[in-house]
Parts: structure tokens; C-alpha cells; sequence
């Protein structure tokens, strides 16, 4: 089975980017997925599209959550995928 791929939209001082990775980094102890991580102030294009609503997980091009990343949600949406 191919691995999913998460996408993780961030920024530099951002302490909701912080907590967020902590999250994601949590999860790749218990799933297997490739993790993307772009900063979104180095894209004109990315920061208008999530310059409110990062950070942002997007697994197989599909947006997950935002904001607020929570473990529970983005592991039932990497369940999903496995």
C-alpha cells in the first residue's frame, strides 16, 4: 500500500506551528506517512491561501484540519489512508 503523504503548511513564529508539529511528530511514532513541510511565507501564492488558517494538514491533497491540529483527528484521517 502506497504511503500517504501529509503536508504540513507552517511558519516561522508561530506557536500554534509549534504545538503542531509536536502533534505531527507524536503521530509518525504510530503511523507511516511522508511528511511535506512548507512554509507558506516563502510562496505568495500559499500565504494568501492559508495566511489565516495555519497550520494546516493536508493528507493526499485532501485539507484535514486547521488551526488547531489535534492527534485524534488527523490519526482517523491517516487510519482512513492505511
Amino acid at each position: 500500500m502506497k504511503q500517504p503523504e501529509l503536508v504540513f503548511y507552517t511558519r516561522s513564529r508561530c506557536p500554534l506551528c509549534d504545538k503542531a508539529k509536536r502533534v505531527l511528530a507524536q503521530l509518525k511514532k504510530e503511523y507511516d506517512f511522508k511528511l511535506i513541510e512548507k512554509d507558506i511565507d516563502e510562496s505568495d501564492e500559499l500565504t494568501e491561501k492559508y495566511g489565516l488558517m495555519i497550520p494546516v494538514v493536508e493528507i493526499d491533497g485532501h485539507e484535514v484540519q486547521f488551526g488547531h491540529i489535534d492527534p485524534i483527528t488527523v490519526g482517523e484521517a491517516l487510519t482512513e489512508k492505511n
